[in-house]
């Protein structure tokens, strides 16, 4: 049993006590004084010629010397902490104290802004308290924060409030002064302060509604990033190559998972690795999607053309692939160019593909018998959206492209595109002209009789046309 030692108990010191009389003589000095001066002024105030008025004048600085110690004892009993110093016996806290954020530096009428942030920190205590240090010295509000484990750090990702005279380069810099490294950030809007689990199961619900969707879902939960669906057959029959092992891979800024429909979908995000949680994440839609099978939503759209005969606009997916091969029978050799830019024999074998919602959003036109007379195509083609649209001959010229044209653009804004472009023959008229009807900016290249062009897409949703307005101006 270890010896504890006793506690030291303070005990009188001889020097005191030698100087307890002195101050006995000091008091009894006192006193002494204190009657002589007390039997001078009686004998002033009773015998003197002012002794009155020395009187009251003696009453009234008393009174006066009360209240201004009243007034004043109240004052500092009152005052807030911090204006008055209060003796603690402990010497003020000059180290590693708080940073001071500014009160009202996001109050209303100061202007800030949204910043998506990622760094990587060191996977040691005190590392994501010396960052949230520097980011509140610089009066930035953390919204929300995810942490992405790694073997050698740690992946934090911010979403910030920041002042609005706040630059990117400042906050760069500060980030990188409290021991961030890697770091990427860019701007951010409203749609991002929604949090991540809430994010997550409304993209799955979307995927689940519709398998066009899965590319979609991927682009928003990751990012910015590029995202390729390779067939493991080509459109000529031949095997490609492309395959990926059933639980994927994950290489720095790419990652490649198995298309359930066959081949891969690859995912490059050169800017920023991937980190094993987002892996997981795109790993767990693509296995949803895989388990849910083919599916397209079936609403549709009864419309009437001018002449008074009713078309239904639809949703197409590959059960529609006959009905399409049907439709290219009865197109004439010019059409089908114009739209394949090829052989015109080798256009049924593109139907698999484009029919596919892996690749894109297909819309059908069927008359009132059910036989399908055009086809309007969104394809996602890596960061770029295409549109392309055929109308069977004998219903050309009645508004019909126009109506597919403004439906397909009006998705392509729903799902977060920049732009759509098509390509066509500078001789094909109608398909320019459905271009120029869309009111948006349009950018024109040609080459060697191949004309490209591109419509740039407002970041608001824009409705579809107006069947009544779209169907009555007729194809040029």
């Amino acid at each position: 049993m270890t010896d504890m030692p006793e506690p030291h108990v303070p005990t009188a010191s001889p020097r005191a006590h030698r100087h307890h009389w002195r101050r006995d003589v000091t008091e009894l000095a006192a006193l002494f004084m204190a009657v002589a001066v007390a039997d001078g002024l009686s004998n002033l105030v009773a015998h003197g010629p002012d002794g009155p008025f020395l009187l009251v004048a003696s009453a009234i600085a008393l009174v006066a010397s009360a209240a201004f110690h009243i007034w004043w004892a109240r004052r500092h009993s009152h005052a807030p902490p911090g204006e008055a110093a209060i003796d603690t016996g402990a010497a003020p806290a000059t180290t590693g104290a708080a940073p001071t954020v500014h009160a009202g530096a996001h109050a209303p009428g100061h202007e800030s802004q949204l910043w998506r942030m990622r760094t990587t920190v060191r996977d040691e205590p005190g590392s994501l308290a010396s960052l949230c240090t520097a980011l509140a010295h610089s009066r930035v509000d953390i919204l929300t924060l995810q942490t992405h484990p790694l073997g050698d750090g740690t992946v934090d990702e911010f979403l910030l409030r920041a002042p609005a005279d706040l630059p990117a380069a400042r906050l760069t810099r500060e980030v990188a002064a409290a021991g961030g490294h890697d770091t990427w950030l860019e701007r951010a809007d409203a749609h991002d302060l929604v949090d991540t689990p809430t994010r997550v199961l409304s993209l799955a619900t979307r995927t689940a509604l519709d398998a066009a969707e899965l590319p979609l879902a991927l682009r928003q939960l990751l990012g910015r990033c590029s995202i390729h669906s390779l067939p493991a057959v080509s459109v000529t029959g031949r095997p490609t190559g492309e395959s990926a092992p059933v639980e994927g891979v994950l290489e720095a800024t790419t990652m490649r998972l198995r298309d359930p429909s066959g081949g891969v979908i690859t995912i490059e995000r050169p800017h920023l690795p991937f980190t094993p949680t987002e892996f997981a994440r795109a790993r767990a839609l693509v296995e949803l999607d895989a388990r849910l099978g083919p599916r397209i939503p079936r609403s549709q759209d009864v419309l009437t053309l001018p002449e008074g005969n009713e078309i239904t606009v639809r949703r197409a997916g590959q059960d529609d692939v006959e009905a399409a091969k049907e439709m290219h029978e009865r197109c004439s050799d010019r059409t089908l160019s114009m739209r394949y830019h090829g052989p015109v024999g080798d256009a049924d074998r593109y139907l698999n593909h484009l029919l596919s919602p892996r690749y894109g959003r297909t819309l059908a036109v069927q008359t009132a018998s059910g036989r399908l007379v055009a086809l309007g195509h969104l394809l996602w083609d890596g960061d770029e959206t295409e549109v392309a649209l055929l109308v069977e001959d004998s219903w050309q010229r009645r508004g019909i492209g126009s109506e597919l044209l403004g439906r397909l653009v009006a998705l392509a804004v729903e799902a977060g595109c920049e732009s759509v472009y098509t390509v066509t023959q500078s001789s094909n008229t109608a398909m320019v002209a459905a271009m120029r009807g869309l009111g948006l900016p349009l950018d024109y290249q040609i080459e060697e009789g191949t004309l490209v062009i591109t419509a740039r897409l407002p970041r608001t949703p824009v409705p579809a046309h107006e069947s009544a307005q779209s169907l009555e101006r007729a194809e040029r």
